[in-house]
C-alpha cells in the first residue's frame, strides 16, 4: 500500500504516504536464529535473543540500520548459500571476499572526507543493537492507524452488504503472518459470533505452524469465537503414493488437502450441501505477480457456492509487520528462523533457500516427504544420484506419471476411421455410478469385459458435439482411476454426489456438470498418466537460448529463398536457432522455402498482415513466442524481475530465464514489433506486450481457424474466446492480439457478412454464436490472399 524507508535511529523502517506501485521490495524482519543460520555470527557481534530482531532483508540483501551489510546467493536444499558482506557509507563500498576486504569508490569524496575509511573486520563496528520497535512503532502510528481504518471499515462494508445473502462468513486461517493479522483484523471488525474460523491442516505444516494454531484455537475459545479444522482423509504419505510427488505442473495437493476438505467442512458446519460462504482471505497482490493481476474480491468463479474478500489485498509485508508487532499479535517462529513464507515443509513452488532452512530444522519432517520422492520412482538411483536428483529439483518439474513406480495404464484411446476407441482394464470405481452424470450418451457402445470394459464413439458424433467426447471421457477415467480422494465430491453443490465406505455413490443426479470441470475429468488420472508411446515431449520456453531473429536475418531469407540455407553469414548457433523461428512460423518446410514464405513475400513480408500471420503459426506452434502472449496482459509492464519470477513458475534455470527476457527486444526491433505492434521493451528495461495493429480482419479470421484446429471445436461463443482461464490447447486471436469485446463482435460481423463460406456470427437477443464451416481450414482461409496475388 505504501513505500517506505529505512530508519538509521531505530534500526525500523518508517512508512511513507506516497504508494508502492504494483509489487513492493517485500522486507521482513531479521533475527538471530536467521544470522545463525547463514555464518552472521562469524563477523557480527549480537546477543542470541529472539524477542527483537536486528536486521531488515528484502529477499536475499540484508539491511542493518539503513546500510546494505551483506547478501546471500547460490545454496540448494543440501547446501547454505554463500554469505558475501558489504558495507557501505556516503562514498566507499567494501566487502570481504575470500578472506580479503576490498574496497571501492562509489561516489566522488567531498573535501571533508578525502580518506578513505579504514576496513577492519565487521566485528570491530561494535555489537549489533536490536531494532527499537516501540519507537518504530510509534513512528509510524498515524500511518498504521490510516490503513487499519480502512480496512476494518472495507470489512464492515463487505458484511453488511453480505449477511443476508449468505449462509456464513468465515476466515480462511493458515498460521501465516497474513492470516494472524487478517484475523485480528475481522475481530476488530465484526461481532465474535458472527464469523468462525478455519484452518486447512494439510498435514505438512511447519511444526511452528501447529504451535500457532494451537495458541490461536486457545484464544478464539476464550473470545467465543468458533476454530475449525479441515483436513482430508487421506494422510500425505498415502496421497503422496497414490498421485506421486506433486509438482509446478501436477498441484494436485491444493484440491485434495486444502479446498475440497474446507468445502467438505464448511457443508458440515453448515449442514447444507449447496451453501453460500464468505470467505475472508489474507491473499496480498504483493506476494506474487500473479497475485498482483487479482481483484480483491472473488464472485465464486474459485470455489463454487463461496465468495472470496481479500481486505489485506493492498498490504505490503512492512505493513503487516508493523501491524502485527504494534498489536503484540502472535508471530510465527519459521518466519525467525529466515522463512520468508510459512507454508509446506516441501513444497515444489518453494525456492532454494527455504528448501535449506527446512532440510535443517525440520530435518526429521521433510526426510519422510524426500523419501517419498525416492520410493515413488521407478528409477534406481545411487545415493549421490539421487541427491543431485533432489538438488536440481527435478522432482519439482513432474507433469506426468512416466516415472512412477509400478504405474501401469489401464485407460487407453485408440481412433480407428470410424470410431474413437476407449478401453478401460480393472477399473478402480464403478462406471455405472460414474456414467449416471452424463444426461446424454449419444450413440456410445459399452461391451464389458471380465477385466473391464471398451467403449467405443463414432468420431463423426464428437465432431459435431466435442461435449459428449469430453464427458464420456471423463467418466471413463475416472471410472478407470478414482480411489476416492473426495474433490469430485466438494464440487457437486446439491450433494448427490457422496463417498460412502469409500466408495461412490450418485442419486438423483441434476446434470450441473461440476464434477466434470476438472482438466481431463481425475486429478488422479492427470497426475499419474502415461503419454502415448512416441508422444514428444513438452519443449522448453527457451526455444530461441539466446539467439532471437534479427531483422537482417529476414532480410537475407526473403532475397536469397533456398539459397539462404546454403550461404549465409550467421554462426552456428544463430543458424539452428533461427531455423526453429522459420519452421514453426511455417516459413519452411523440411528446410526448404515453404509455399507460406511465398505467400507471406508476395503480401510483403514485412507488413502488419504478413505478421499477423507469422504470429498465429508461431503462438500454435512456438512455446516461447505462446509463453509471451499467455504471460504478459496487453499494455502491462514487466520488469525483469517480474519476468523471471514468472518464468520460475515454468522451472526456467536463470541463464535459461535471462535469454527468453533479451529475446523479447530482438523481437520486437523486427516487423512483428514494428509493423504489427506486437511489443516493446522501454529504456528501463520493462517490456511491454501492446494491442496489434490489424489491418486485414482475415488475419483474424486465419487466428479463429487455427484456434479452433488446436481445441477440435468449430463452435464456440465470443465469451468463450474472451475468457482466458479456460483450460485448452489453442490460443484465442482476442488474446494475441489483445482485441476487446467491442471490436471483436464488430470484426466478426465484418466477416461473417463478408466471407459467409468460412465463417457464420451471430448476435442476437443477448445470444451469441460462432460457427466456423466444417469443410473449410486454416489453409484456405489463406488462399483468400493467394486469389490476389
Amino acid at each position: 500500500m505504501y513505500s517506505y524507508t529505512y530508519d538509521s535511529e531505530t534500526g525500523g523502517i518508517i512508512l511513507n504516504s506516497t504508494p508502492t506501485g504494483k509489487l513492493s521490495k517485500e522486507p521482513r524482519p531479521v533475527y538471530a536464529p536467521e544470522l545463525d543460520l547463514f555464518g552472521f555470527d562469524k563477523y557480527f557481534q549480537y546477543d542470541k535473543q529472539t524477542d527483537l530482531p536486528y536486521m531488515w532483508a528484502e529477499a536475499n540483501i540484508y539491511y542493518y540500520r539503513g546500510n546494505q551489510v551483506a547478501k546471500l546467493s547460490g545454496g540448494n536444499i543440501f547446501t547454505a548459500p554463500q554469505l558475501k558482506l558489504e558495507g557501505r557509507n556516503e562514498h566507499f563500498m567494501w566487502w570481504e571476499e575470500n578472506g580479503q576486504w576490498i574496497m571501492e569508490c562509489i561516489k566522488k569524496p567531498d573535501k571533508k572526507d578525502i580518506n578513505p575509511p579504514s576496513l577492519p573486520p565487521f566485528k570491530s563496528f561494535g555489537k549489533l543493537m536490536s531494532i527499537d520497535v516501540p519507537q518504530m512503532i510509534a513512528k509510524n502510528k498515524d500511518m498504521i492507524n490510516i490503513i487499519e481504518t480502512a480496512t476494518i471499515k472495507k470489512i464492515l462494508a463487505i458484511y453488511e452488504k453480505y449477511k443476508k445473502k449468505v449462509d456464513c462468513f468465515h476466515v480462511a486461517f493458515s498460521g501465516g503472518k497474513d492470516s494472524i493479522v487478517l484475523l485480528d483484523l475481522v475481530k476488530r471488525a465484526l461481532p465474535p459470533d458472527s464469523y468462525f474460523v478455519v484452518f486447512a491442516d494439510t498435514g505438512m505444516e511447519f511444526p511452528d505452524t501447529y504451535h500457532v494454531i494451537e495458541k490461536t484455537k486457545k484464544i478464539c475459545d476464550e473470545q467465543n469465537i468458533k476454530f475449525y479444522t479441515a483436513k482430508s482423509h487421506l494422510t500425505p504419505e498415502e496421497s503422496w503414493k497414490m498421485f506421486g510427488p506433486p509438482s509446478k505442473i501436477l498441484r494436485w495437493c491444493c484440491y485434495v488437502h486444502k479446498s475440497a476438505p474446507q468445502t467438505l467442512k464448511l457443508r458440515e458446519i453448515t449442514g447444507k450441501s449447496n451453501y453460500f460462504g464468505l470467505a475472508f482471505v489474507g491473499v496480498r497482490s504483493h506476494e506474487s505477480l500473479k497475485r498482483s493481476k487479482y481483484e480483491d474480491f472473488n464472485d465464486g468463479k474459485k470455489i463454487p457456492g463461496q465468495y472470496d474478500f481479500y481486505p489485506i489485498f493492498e498490504w505490503a509485508s512492512s505493513e503487516i509487520f508493523l501491524y502485527s508487532m504494534s498489536h503484540n499479535l502472535i508471530l510465527n517462529e519459521a518466519y525467525k528462523k529466515g522463512f520468508t513464507r510459512a507454508g509446506c515443509i516441501l513444497c515444489p513452488m518453494s525456492n532454494d533457500r527455504n528448501d535449506f532452512i527446512s532440510n535443517i530444522k525440520y530435518n526429521k519432517e521433510i526426510q519422510v516427504l524426500i523419501d517419498l520422492i525416492k520410493h515413488t520412482s521407478d528409477k534406481i538411483f545411487t545415493e549421490q544420484q539421487f541427491r543431485d536428483f533432489i538438488i536440481s529439483n527435478g522432482w519439482k518439474s513432474r507433469g506426468d506419471g512416466r516415472n512412477l513406480y509400478n504405474n501401469t495404464q489401464n485407460y487407453n484411446e485408440e481412433n480407428s476411421t470410424i470410431n474413437l476407441c476407449i478401453n478401460v482394464t480393472n477399473p478402480r470405481s464403478e462406471l455405472i455410478e460414474w456414467i449416471k452424470t452424463i444426461q446424454h450418451l449419444g450413440s456410445c457402445d459399452v461391451v464389458y469385459k471380465n477385466e473391464g470394459y471398451e467403449v467405443s464413439i463414432p468420431l463423426e458424433e464428437i465432431k459435431n458435439n466435442p461435449t459428449i467426447g469430453k464427458y464420456i471421457r471423463n467418466v471413463l477415467r475416472k471410472s478407470a482411476y478414482c480411489m476416492g480422494c473426495r474433490v469430485c465430491e466438494s464440487s457437486c453443490r446439491e450433494g448427490h454426489l457422496k463417498f460412502i465406505q469409500g466408495r461412490i455413490q450418485i442419486n438423483d443426479c441434476t446434470h450441473c456438470m461440476n464434477c466434470h470441470t476438472l482438466q481431463t475429468g481425475c486429478i488422479l488420472y492427470d497426475s499419474i498418466k502415461i503419454p502415448k508411446k512416441g508422444e514428444v515431449k513438452m519443449r522448453s520456453i527457451n526455444s530461441f537460448s539466446g539467439h532471437a531473429p534479427k531483422n537482417e536475418w529476414f532480410i537475407a531469407f526473403f532475397k536469397d529463398k533456398n539459397d539462404f540455407f546454403k550461404n549465409n553469414n550467421l554462426g552456428p548457433d544463430q543458424f539452428v536457432k533461427f531455423k526453429v523461428f522459420l519452421n514453426d512460423s511455417n516459413l519452411t518446410h523440411k528446410n526448404e522455402y515453404s509455399s507460406f514464405a511465398k505467400l507471406i513475400s508476395n503480401i510483403g513480408w514485412e507488413s502488419a498482415t504478413a505478421q499477423g500471420l507469422i504470429l498465429c503459426n508461431l503462438v500454435s506452434e512456438n512455446p516461447q513466442i505462446e509463453w509471451y502472449v499467455i504471460k504478459f496482459e496487453v499494455d502491462v509492464y514487466y520488469p525483469r524481475k517480474a519476468v523471471i519470477e514468472l518464468l520460475a513458475d515454468n522451472e526456467i534455470i536463470s541463464q535459461s530465464a535471462s535469454h527468453v527476457y533479451n529475446s523479447y527486444k530482438r523481437l520486437t526491433e523486427t516487423p512483428l514489433g514494428t509493423s504489427l505492434n506486437f511489443g516493446y521493451v522501454t529504456e528501463s528495461g520493462d517490456l511491454v506486450r501492446t494491442k496489434c495493429r490489424i489491418e486485414d480482419h482475415r488475419v483474424v479470421l486465419y487466428g479463429l481457424y487455427k484456434f479452433a484446429e488446436k481445441c477440435n471445436t468449430r463452435q464456440f461463443t465470443l465469451s468463450y474466446l474472451l475468457d482466458d482461464n479456460i483450460e485448452r490447447d489453442g490460443v484465442s486471436p482476442t488474446r494475441i492480439f489483445g482485441i476487446e469485446r467491442e471490436e471483436m463482435q464488430g470484426i466478426l460481423l465484418g466477416l461473417s457478412a463478408k466471407y459467409p463460406e468460412f465463417i457464420n456470427a451471430s448476435f442476437t437477443h443477448d445470444m451469441e454464436k460462432i460457427d466456423l464451416r466444417d469443410e473449410m481450414n486454416s489453409g484456405d482461409v489463406l488462399g483468400l490472399w493467394e486469389q490476389e496475388v
